[in-house]
């Protein structure tokens, strides 16, 4: 019998649901470029990538024009729900165009 592993976010156990599973507390992988990723290395990259001014042309916020740093950004996007999606959107993006290195 074939094993299916399912993955909820809200459920406070994670792994098959399977009775016929032979992996117990095997979750499955994510398909979530996200997963794993911490906002301070998403927006630490994006920094490196396109420097403060280039963030600030793509993405109008005040944190990034007026005196930027890491610190406050962060403050800012956590508290700020429609400014995160577009910093992690642009991660994404980033991601996906980013050649690996050869």
């Amino acid at each position: 019998m074939q094993c299916f592993h399912l993955y909820v976010p809200s459920a406070k156990v994670r792994g098959c649901v399977s009775s016929f599973c032979k992996r117990p507390g095997m979750t499955a992988t994510s398909n979530d470029p996200l997963h794993g990723v911490t906002l301070q290395h998403v927006l630490t990259t994006l920094v490196e990538h396109y420097e403060w001014a280039g963030l600030a042309e793509r993405i109008d916020v005040r944190c990034f024009k007026s005196d930027p740093s890491i610190k406050s950004s962060l403050t800012f996007l956590r508290k700020t729900p429609w400014a995160r999606e577009k910093v992690e959107g642009l991660y994404v993006k980033l991601m996906r165009t980013k050649r690996p290195l050869d």
